[in-house]
C-alpha cells in the first residue's frame, strides 16, 4: 500500500472561469472606452471645420497633440501602476476622458479643442499599463491568450462605435450634443467599474519580507526602477508597436480614400471599407486567441499574418480591381491583422521582467502613440500629392517591417542580460 505521504502533489487547480471572465470583461470594457475616445474628433471633422473655420491639416494636428500627450503619459503611468496598483490609475484615466469629452462639447475656439486634446491624451495614456498589469497578474496563464484576444476585440469595437454613435447623433442634433453623450458613456463605464471595483484590486508589487531571523537583503541588491530600460527586447517591442501603429493609422485615415481613387470605388463602398476591416479584425482576434495556446509559435503567427497583409496591400496598390472587390480585400487584411493581435501581446509579456509590468507596458505601448502621431504626417503629404499607389507601398513596407521585427524581438529576448537574469520568470 502506498503511503499518503509518498503520493505526488496534486497539480494546482485552474482558477474559476467566472472569476477570469469577469476580470477580462471589466478590463475590456475600459479598453473599449479608451479606443472610443481616440476617435471622438475625427468623425466630426466636417462639422468642426465649418464651426471653427480651420483646415483639415489643423484638425489633424489635434490628433497629433492627443497621441503625443498619450505617449508621454503612458511611459510615466507605468511607474505609477507598479507603485500604487492599477485600479486608482484606471479611474483617473476614465475621469479624464469623460471630462475631455465635455470640454470638447463646450469649446468655443480651436485653442480650446487643442487644450482638451491634451487632457484626453493624458487620460488615454494610462490604459495599456493598467490593462496588461491586471491581465498578466490576475488571469490564469491558461486563459491569457483569450484575455489578449478579448482585449483587442473590445478596443476594435470601441473604434467602430465612435463614428457609428457620433455621426448619427450629430445629424439628429448637433456635434456638441454628440460629445456630451460620449462623455456620458465614459462616466457610465466608470460607474460600472466602480461597482465591481473589488475585482480590479491588485496591491502594488512589494519586495519580499525576509523570514524571522533572516538577514535583510542589502539595499544594493534592489533592482533600480529604470533597469528594465537596458533590456534590448523592450526597445525592439517599442519599435514593433511604432510600425504597427503606423500601419493602423494608414488604414484608418487614408487607405480607403486611396483605394477609392485608384479603383473608382463609389463613395458608399469607400465608407464601408474601414467598417469591414474592423469587424474582420475583431473576428481575427477571436481566432488568434486559440492560436496562442502554444506560446512558442507567437512570432511565426505574427510574421505570417503581416506577410499576408502586406501582400494584400500591394494587390490593392497595383492590381486592376473591381470596386466590389476592394471592401473584400480590406476584410481579408483586417482578418490577418486581427489574428496577429493576441500573439503580438504575448511577445511583449514574454519580454517583461517580473514586477516591472506597468513600466514595460508603459514604454512599449508608447510606440503605438508615437506611430499614430508621426506616420499620418508623411502619408497625408502623399495623399495631397495624389500619390495613391505610394500610400499602399508605404503600408506594405510598414507591414513587412513587422514581419522582421517579430523575429528580432525573439532574438534579442534570448540574449542574456543581468536584469533579466536576476528577475524571476514572468
Amino acid at each position: 500500500m502506498v503511503s499518503v505521504a509518498t503520493l505526488p502533489p496534486s497539480p494546482p487547480s485552474l482558477p474559476p472561469l467566472r472569476r477570469d471572465a469577469l476580470l477580462i470583461g471589466l478590463v475590456g470594457l475600459a479598453h473599449g472606452v479608451s479606443h472610443f475616445s481616440q476617435l471622438l474628433l475625427a468623425p466630426l471633422f466636417p462639422w468642426l471645420k465649418a464651426e471653427f473655420g480651420v483646415s483639415y491639416a489643423e484638425l489633424g494636428f489635434l490628433l497629433t497633440v492627443f497621441f503625443a500627450t498619450s505617449c508621454a503619459v503612458q511611459a510615466g503611468s507605468g511607474f505609477l501602476v507598479d507603485r500604487y496598483g492599477p485600479r486608482p490609475i484606471l479611474f483617473i484615466g476614465l475621469a479624464l476622458l469623460g471630462l475631455a469629452a465635455l470640454g470638447y462639447a463646450a469649446s468655443t475656439s480651436y485653442a480650446m479643442l487643442a487644450g482638451f486634446s491634451v487632457l484626453a491624451g493624458a487620460g488615454n495614456g494610462v490604459f495599456h499599463p493598467v490593462d496588461y498589469t491586471l491581465l498578466n497578474r490576475k488571469v490564469s496563464p491558461q486563459r491569457l491568450g483569450h484575455a489578449y484576444s478579448t482585449h483587442g476585440i473590445t478596443g476594435t469595437l470601441g473604434w467602430a462605435l465612435a463614428p457609428a454613435l457620433l455621426v448619427p447623433l450629430t445629424l439628429a442634433t448637433s456635434w456638441r450634443t454628440a460629445l456630451v453623450c460620449a462623455a456620458g458613456l465614459a462616466f457610465a463605464v466608470m460607474a460600472v467599474l466602480w461597482w465591481r471595483r473589488a475585482e480590479l484590486d491588485l496591491p502594488a508589487a512589494a519586495s519580499p519580507v525576509p523570514a524571522a531571523g533572516a538577514p535583510a537583503a542589502p539595499a544594493a541588491a534592489a533592482e533600480p526602477a529604470l533597469a528594465f530600460l537596458a533590456l534590448p527586447a523592450v526597445w525592439m517591442c517599442f519599435a514593433f508597436f511604432f510600425f504597427y501603429a503606423g500601419a493602423l493609422s494608414v488604414v484608418q485615415s487614408f487607405a480607403p480614400q486611396a483605394a477609392g481613387y485608384l479603383h473608382a470605388v463609389p463613395a458608399h463602398l469607400v465608407a464601408m471599407c474601414l467598417t469591414v476591416y474592423m469587424v474582420c479584425a475583431a473576428t481575427g482576434m477571436l481566432l488568434g486567441g486559440f492560436l496562442v495556446a502554444d506560446e512558442s509559435r507567437c512570432e511565426r503567427i505574427v510574421a505570417l499574418a503581416f506577410a499576408l497583409a502586406a501582400a494584400i496591400a500591394l494587390t490593392l496598390g497595383f492590381a486592376p480591381l473591381s470596386a466590389l472587390s476592394v471592401p473584400v480585400l480590406f476584410g481579408l487584411m483586417g482578418l490577418a491583422t486581427g489574428i496577429s493581435g493576441p500573439s503580438r501581446d504575448l511577445l511583449v509579456k514574454r519580454s517583461t521582467p517580473a514586477q516591472a509590468s506597468g513600466r514595460v507596458y508603459g514604454v512599449v505601448y508608447g510606440g503605438l502613440d508615437t506611430g499614430q502621431a508621426l506616420v499620418p504626417l508623411l502619408i497625408g503629404a502623399l495623399m495631397d500629392r495624389g500619390a495613391y499607389t505610394s500610400v499602399w507601398v508605404a503600408l506594405a513596407l510598414l507591414q513587412g517591417t513587422l514581419v522582421i521585427s517579430a523575429f528580432r524581438v525573439r532574438r534579442v529576448r534570448r540574449v542574456p542580460h543581468p536584469v533579466a537574469a536576476s528577475a524571476p520568470a514572468s
